[in-house]
């Protein structure tokens, strides 16, 4: 039988207006924490610690409308994705840090970079769902292929890490280095015009690796939250939710990667797992209360494990 709706009407669900609220109200917060975040200044480290606490605090309380709006247990569907895709936002920070480096994005830049970062991640995850949905919703396979999907990208993120990332290898910075001149930086501007032509700062090339990181990103993230569950409601909330306050967490980003040194590991193994929950879905759906503890469960377990390997690397007191 075929849909009966196509493209994103369908990936809007049986709860239109409430994902158009989920994303009229995502769009305002985002808004309020560029204008009020350590505007025009450097962050304290105070701010960006308590700025993030609060993100995170609005992101679980959502789990209250959805259970409202849809079931109880899609509003723990919703916690499991969330903390998922909160976790898989802090990879996607480590990699915007390293293109800020290699490009020497100056400090004052990097905000204004980040927050286009963030809605061109936003942007790219709301087209993966909507392909997502439509494609899932055609043709059943679909769930198999994302689940083998996640399973290869669950191992190459336990095999590797962000730091082997060259943005000069994207392709769009690549095709822009070919076809533009590239000057120096010039305040904000993304461009400027010399001798009659159009010549890129080194920031739009950055603004650009960024994007090129997001769609990478995107094809992690949607395929993990289709293994928790297929209402679109869920699925546009956690992950509007999660990527709010990520400039915040920017500041921070460098000692959490520090203190947890299993992170990229522990992600690994909850997308493997979700993976698995995704590809046996029609011999055994598991409760949606399971799931959520088993993530709960493995991200506890790496964080004990690297504070029990940086209690075992700190040097000994001489006796």
């Amino acid at each position: 039988m075929l849909p009966t709706t196509f493209g994103p009407i369908a990936a809007l669900g049986s709860n239109p207006v409430a994902i158009l609220v989920v994303i009229a109200v995502v769009a305002l917060l985002l808004l309020v924490d560029l204008l009020v975040f350590a505007r025009g200044r450097q962050p304290t480290i105070r701010e960006a610690v308590a700025w993030s606490i609060g993100w995170l605090l609005l992101g679980l309380l959502v789990t209250i409308p959805i259970i409202l709006i849809s079931t109880p247990a899609e509003g723990v569907n919703y916690v499991t994705v969330y903390l998922i895709e909160r976790t898989l936002s802090l990879d996607n920070l480590v990699v915007f840090l390293l293109i800020f480096g290699y490009f020497a994005v100056p400090a004052e830049q990097r905000g204004i970079l980040l927050f286009w970062g963030i809605v061109m991640a936003l942007a790219m995850r709301g087209v993966a769902i909507v392909v997502g949905v439509e494609l899932i919703d055609r043709f059943h396979i679909v769930t198999y292929l994302l689940g083998l999907l996640l399973l290869f990208l669950a191992w190459k993120m336990y095999k590797g890490s962000a730091e082997h990332v060259d943005p000069d290898h994207t392709p769009l910075v690549r095709l822009l280095r070919r076809f533009f001149p590239i000057g120096d930086y010039r305040g904000s501007k993304f461009s400027f015009r010399e001798a009659g032509k159009t010549v890129l700062t080194p920031l739009a090339l950055a603004l650009v690796a960024v994007v090129g990181a997001d769609i990478a990103f995107a094809l992690d993230s949607i395929p993990a939250a289709f293994a928790i569950t297929d209402d679109p409601l869920v699925i546009w909330a956690a992950n509007g939710f999660a990527l709010l306050g990520l400039r915040a967490l920017f500041v921070l980003v460098e000692d959490l990667i520090k203190r947890f040194r299993y992170l990229n590991q522990t992600v690994a193994v909850v997308l493997g797992v979700v993976a698995v929950k995704l590809l046996i879905q029609d011999l055994y759906k598991a409760p949606a209360f399971v799931s959520l503890a088993l993530v709960i469960g493995l991200f506890a377990i790496g964080i004990w494990l690297s504070v029990l390997a940086d209690r075992r690397d700190q040097p000994k007191p001489a006796s």
